[in-house]
């Protein structure tokens, strides 16, 4: 009889070309990866691999099986689903995140998948936008939730939440109490988000219709660093209010009104690839989604 955890590890060998790989997805060991790809062979009677030097490729037989392995895991996936089997959903997903979802929502969604789906472990990794979506593509992660969309065929994506964007600054810096002009704000530096993303381009935009020449934008891929730099007075940040709930609070920060100066929100989705485990994807998004919803998704106070 075809064991699904050996098809699974089929799958996932043939995805990422490697035993190790593979075993490190699974979170097993590469001899438990080597024993189930054997044990499978022998049920079958095939070879499903060609060891090369530095990877595995498919047999040409083991090409012929892969949609069946691939169309079985799919159905085990909807048939838990179909039979709300939520604790019998098991896996290792690698969740990718943007920095401002670790300030707002992370901590509820880890919440949420670990009380509804106990059997699931996350590894979580936080970077830029770009980097996440390029991790997705290559399969070194299952899930991003970034500034996107990304477009691509095999990606499905999910719009997750919207931030507003304001300004921010010490109270101790001199700018005026009531409204800004966007010269004021060019006096100081501009912290923002990294090079390449979004709100450069949209702060350099404002600056250019508003006739302005003079602005430095110290652009930064770490958003505690923003934050830091903001409450001492080193510079203007261009940031959602929902990320310095805190330091809006205690006074360590103030939102500036600026004339002309509205920012585009920052616009968030979720995206995953379609594979043979679209399901349990589709079931970590469903949550996500959920704790976005206008009734529970309310940004969260930013953690130390």
């Amino acid at each position: 009889m075809v064991d699904l955890r050996n098809l699974e590890t089929f799958y996932w060998v043939s995805q990422l070309g490697g035993f190790g790989a593979a075993a490190t997805r699974l979170n097993t060991t590469q001899p438990a990866v080597s024993q189930r790809i054997a044990s499978l062979e022998a049920v079958l009677g095939a070879r499903l691999f060609k060891r090369e030097p530095r990877r595995v490729t498919l047999s040409a037989k083991g090409r012929e099986l892969l949609p069946y392995a691939e169309q079985m895991l799919r159905l085990r996936g909807e048939l838990l689903k179909s039979a709300g089997a939520a604790g019998a959903l098991r896996g290792h997903v690698r969740l990718g995140v943007a920095e401002t979802i670790v300030h707002t929502r992370l901590t509820d969604l880890v919440k949420a998948v670990h009380a509804t789906y106990p059997a699931i472990t996350l590894d979580i990794e936080v970077d830029t936008s770009q980097k996440l979506r390029d991790g997705l593509l290559e399969g070194a992660l299952d899930i991003v939730i970034l500034l996107g969309p990304v477009l691509e065929p095999n990606v499905r994506n999910r719009d997750f939440a919207r931030y507003p964007m304001a300004w921010a600054a010490s109270p101790k810096l001199a700018l005026p109490r009531r409204r800004a002009a966007l010269q004021d704000i060019a006096r100081l530096p501009v912290i923002t988000y990294p090079k390449g993303s979004r709100p450069p381009l949209d702060i350099r935009d404002l600056f250019v219709r508003a006739g302005v020449a003079d602005y430095r934008i110290y652009s930064n891929a770490s958003l505690s660093t923003m934050v830091k730099l903001c409450v001492d007075g080193l510079g203007v940040s261009a940031i959602p209010p929902a990320v310095i709930e805190r330091e809006l609070a205690n006074g360590e920060l103030r939102l500036i009104d600026v004339a002309d100066g509205k920012l585009p929100e920052l616009s968030f989705t979720i995206s995953y690839l379609l594979t043979a485990e679209t399901t349990l994807m589709e079931a970590i998004t469903a949550l996500a989604l959920d704790l976005a919803s206008p009734v529970r998704g309310r940004g969260r106070r930013r953690r130390a």
